[in-house]
């Protein structure tokens, strides 16, 4: 069994699905799962129609129709008979999403927002699964939610591991080539869930560990995982290996090619990851594997942007101590902040994090209570596995240092 994950920009148009099927037929589709991200920034277009949907019900229609418009398009250059069931089947979906905004009475944000985003994996799996089949390749179509159970953390739920491992063993046909979504599961009421951004790598690894998959292999729009994201780094080079736990380190930092947690149930049976390119598919790209030694080994770049410093300090001059800082991170955890870098001295205590879920000015009202609290928003967090000095002066080259942090591996530098 082996497990391949499309990303969005693989799919992002008709040549792109092309291309898709051209990978399948050179590498061939035997015992095969495909998981498909939703097309090109359909993400993106459908967190605009649900920002509507709250905050401008007037927009609400045609930020949908965008969307409607940008499949329909894909849909025209695939198929040349728009009485094709592609086109009834995408159609009946965004009825579905129009017929939740118009019975929906849930205020929550982040419930609706996973009920309204899945529908661009839905909508890209049907299209491309139709295509398959057009071109031959027979497929199998399987709604993720029927598999993947979590909790109802929306947003960023977790996986039912007990539940999730009985319904694929018991429910999974592996002789044939089937497709499904990333990103997706559903809660004990079946309602949808998200497993956050980038969260198709991870439904790739969830299959690969219920199924005992042979392989996971990433197709992404690079040769394989880099020392650095060429969008913001110059001459990034590629790493051809690299071992679980170091792909974990830079998963954690920030690195944008592996979702956090896909490596996790991978190290567990020892499953190897490939990270390739779909515009070259024969290339090795990069292998992630047991007790594999990085090469080259160099410097590895992450950057993470828009984060919020904050730095607290008593409002009597007493130390921060183990009480404050247990209080600090009960907040934290309360108004769900993802925490990036931690650093504290005898009387301040500051705190790097990612103001996910919009809560910020909750937690600042909150600590100011008993802190006295400085922050900086929009700051840039640099992180730099494997540094030396030469890399440390690149980053910090123009900028103002607010943090630093060392430690024998990795420096991590907060900059304005």
């Amino acid at each position: 069994m082996q497990v391949f994950k499309f990303g969005g920009a693989s799919v992002k148009d008709a040549n792109g699905v092309k291309n898709m099927v051209s990978v399948l037929n050179k590498l061939g589709y035997k015992n095969t799962l495909i998981v498909v991200s939703a097309m090109g920034k359909t993400t993106n277009a459908l967190e605009v129609v649900v920002k509507n949907y709250f905050e401008n019900k007037s927009e609400l229609q045609s930020s949908l129709q965008e969307v409607k418009k940008y499949h329909n398009e894909i849909l025209l250059d695939l198929f040349d008979n728009e009485n094709h069931s592609a086109f009834k089947k995408t159609a009946s979906l965004f009825n579905e999403l129009n017929a939740f905004f118009n019975t929906n009475k849930s205020p929550d944000y982040n419930f609706v927002y996973d009920q309204v985003i899945g529908f661009g994996e839905l909508v890209s799996t049907t299209i491309i699964s139709e295509y398959l089949n057009a071109t031959g390749i027979q497929n199998n179509w399987l709604d993720v939610r029927d598999f993947i159970k979590t909790d109802s953390y929306y947003r960023r739920a977790n996986i039912n591991w007990e539940t999730t491992q009985s319904l694929i063993s018991s429910n999974f046909n592996k002789s044939v080539l089937n497709i499904t979504q990333g990103f997706l599961g559903s809660d004990a009421h079946n309602f949808t869930t998200t497993l956050g951004r980038e969260g198709s790598d991870y439904t790739a690894a969830i299959f690969a560990y219920c199924l005992n998959a042979e392989s996971v292999t990433i197709w992404k729009d690079v040769p394989g995982v880099l020392n650095a994201d060429p969008r913001y780094f110059e001459n990034a080079k590629l790493l051809n290996k690299i071992s679980y736990s170091e792909a974990i380190e830079l998963a954690f930092y920030g690195a944008s090619v592996i979702h956090p947690k896909t490596l996790q149930p991978l190290q567990r049976k020892e499953i190897p990851l490939y990270v390739k390119s779909f515009l070259k598919p024969e290339t090795a790209g990069t292998r992630i594997g047991k007790n594999v030694p990085l090469e080259p080994m160099m410097p590895c770049f992450i950057v993470k942007k828009h984060q919020v410093l904050i730095s607290l300090s008593s409002l009597d001059f007493s130390y921060i101590v183990e009480e404050n800082i247990s209080e600090i991170f009960n907040l934290l955890h309360h108004y769900k902040m993802k925490v990036d870098v931690i650093q504290n001295s005898a009387i301040s205590f500051s705190v790097c994090i990612d103001n996910v879920y919009d809560n910020l000015d909750k937690l600042l009202h909150h600590l100011r209570a008993k802190f006295k609290v400085t922050y900086n928003e929009n700051v840039s967090l640099y992180t730099i596995r494997h540094y030396n000095q030469a890399a440390i002066k690149q980053i910090e080259a123009g900028k103002t240092v607010l943090l630093k942090q060392l430690t024998r591996e990795t420096v991590q530098v907060v900059t304005k």
